[in-house]
C-alpha cells in the first residue's frame, strides 16, 4: 500500500495542505484515503441519534452505513497501528494520505511554520530517516526536498512520481 504521512507541530496547517493535496490528487482522477491520528478523544456520535444510543448501549462494534458512506465506531484499548488501518479500511484506493502518526516508520512530509517552530520534528534532535520532503514557509537547507507551505500542486507532483506511477 502506498502511504505517506504529513506531519507536523499542533497549529501548523497539516489539514489545510492535506486538504489541498487531496483536492489537486483527485482532480488527476487518483483514489484518496485519508486517515488521520487523534491523541486526544474524539467522539463522531451525538446524544440523542440512535448511533450513539447503541454505542452508548455498550456496543463494541457500531457500524453506520448509508448508500454514500459508512462510518464505524470501533471501542478499542490501544489505538492500532496505522498499518492495520491502512490494510482494514483502504485496500479501494490508489494512496493513503495520513495526518498525524510522527512516530510511525512511513514516509513522511513534515509541515513547518517559521512562527510556528524553529526546529522540524524530523530534522531537529532526533534525525526520521523516513522524512521525504518538507513543506514550510521558509527556505530551508535540508538533505530533502524542500516546498512551498502553498504548493499544493508541487507537493502532489512530488507524491505522483515516488509513489504513484
Amino acid at each position: 500500500m502506498k502511504v505517506v504521512s504529513f506531519v507536523a507541530k499542533s497549529g501548523t496547517g497539516k489539514t489545510t495542505l492535506l486538504e489541498k493535496v487531496i483536492v489537486e490528487l483527485k482532480s488527476r482522477g487518483y483514489r484518496v484515503g485519508a486517515i488521520k491520528h487523534d491523541a486526544h478523544r474524539f467522539d463522531i456520535d451525538h446524544p440523542g441519534k440512535d448511533s450513539y444510543r447503541i454505542t452508548a448501549a455498550g456496543a463494541d462494534t457500531m457500524v453506520i452505513s448509508s448508500p454514500e458512506k459508512l462510518a464505524v465506531v470501533k471501542k478499542h484499548a490501544a489505538s492500532p497501528p496505522v498499518e492495520q488501518l491502512v490494510a482494514t479500511y483502504c485496500a479501494d484506493v490508489d494512496i493513503v494520505l495520513t495526518e498525524g502518526f510522527k512516530k510511525s516508520g512511513l514516509p513522511k512530509i513534515e509541515v513547518h511554520r517559521r512562527e510556528r517552530s524553529a526546529t522540524l520534528l524530523c530534522r531537529g534532535e532526533e534525525h526520521d530517516s523516513s522524512l521525504i520532503a518538507v513543506a514550510s514557509d521558509e527556505p530551508l537547507d535540508l538533505d530533502v526536498p524542500v516546498f512551498d507551505i502553498n504548493d499544493a500542486t508541487g507537493i502532489a507532483d512530488f507524491i505522483e512520481r515516488q509513489f504513484l506511477r
